[in-house]
């Protein structure tokens, strides 16, 4: 029989209502066969963890990523696949950091959630709990169908580190901007293969060490000498620099001097773009030559989840700045178009 390890951190999906206050408060989700019947309708053993407390997912830390890599690894023989009950607002960071995390990964790892508690009536929380399952038990010829870390959320499987939330009021609430979906669920589950990462040859490894001292430059037109130097002058390891279109900036050369003073201090800069679609191309335009001769590092088209997970896990490995910098321009894990 398909194993399934389900990990509860927390979220709407495991709410209920308190009938006294009206409140919605965290119920204890091995019960979860007593909220969703249906579940023994799906020829699976299942296996329930739940994080004790749980967690808003406002709340979630690299320390708690590597508890979730730890627990997965530690499992990782035991089960087929592994479904992740999480918080809709962090879900795409955990979803990142984890991708890099689990290094040749051949087992799914479905993180999903829901916008309305398990209790309501209208809950999108079933289907997205159940349909997770049958997607971490599909198999390929005996093979997990999706060996990677990925979203399910209304009717839509998403590569983790390629999704953003962009929707707090609709049951749709996460998008893949520049890369298609894994799959959708329709009267049948379907996968489309080609844009699926290949069962990997190696074992599992297991990476559990994260630096997240970095930060978070974003542009506007006014922007000011001490708004730009309150990020460059700090005492950060890394920077990631929020652009216009295709990777522009301004040409000032005060700001200039404040990015290759960044630099000269061996801080790693990384372009990426506000839009939510499309791609740095550093050199395209004049505004933004600049800073690919100063050495700062496209970013692609990567997510702001992905190059900031991406970033703490290269950062943690122990790895030259030279190293870092090459890395974050190759997709590791799918996560970018160079």
């Amino acid at each position: 029989m398909t194993k399934i390890l389900i990990i509860y951190t927390g979220g709407t999906i495991g709410m209920v209502n308190d009938p006294k206050t009206g409140a919605l408060i965290p119920f204890d989700f091995k019960q979860i066969r007593q909220n969703v019947p249906e579940l023994d309708r799906l020829n699976y053993d299942l296996d329930v963890y739940s994080f004790d407390p749980i967690l808003d997912s406002s709340n979630m830390t690299p320390e708690i990523w590597a508890e979730l890599a730890q627990l997965i690894s530690s499992k990782y023989d035991d089960f087929d696949g592994f479904v992740i009950l999480h918080g809709s607002d962090t879900m795409a960071f955990t979803a990142s950091a984890l991708s890099f995390m689990l290094e040749n990964l051949s087992k799914p790892v479905v993180l999903t959630g829901s916008q309305l508690p398990i209790g309501e009536i209208r809950t999108d929380a079933k289907e997205n709990l159940i349909t997770a399952l049958e997607i971490a038990a599909t198999k390929n010829e005996g093979k997990a169908m999706i060996p990677e870390v990925c979203i399910y959320f209304d009717y839509q499987l998403f590569r983790g580190n390629r999704s953003i939330k962009y929707n707090s009021e609709k049951f749709e609430a996460f998008r893949s901007p520049n890369y298609p979906i894994l799959g959708e669920a329709g009267v049948t589950l379907s996968f489309f293969s080609n844009y699926i990462l290949p069962q990997p040859s190696d074992r599992l490894i297991v990476h559990l060490t994260l630096n997240p001292n970095i930060g978070v430059l974003k542009l506007y037109p006014g922007i000011s000498p001490q708004a730009v130097k309150a990020i460059t002058h700090s005492p950060v390891d890394a920077i990631i620099l929020e652009t216009f279109g295709s990777g522009n900036t301004s040409t000032a050369e005060w700001f200039i001097d404040c990015l290759k003073e960044a630099i000269a201090q061996d801080k790693i800069i990384v372009d990426i773009t506000q839009c939510q679609r499309g791609s740095v191309e550093l050199g395209m335009y004049q505004t933004s030559r600049k800073l690919q001769q100063m050495g700062v590092v496209s970013g692609y088209d990567m997510t702001f989840e992905a190059t900031t997970t991406k970033l703490m896990y290269l950062m943690g490995q122990g790895l030259e700045k030279k190293d870092v910098e090459r890395l974050l321009e190759q997709s590791l894990r799918g996560e970018l178009t160079a």
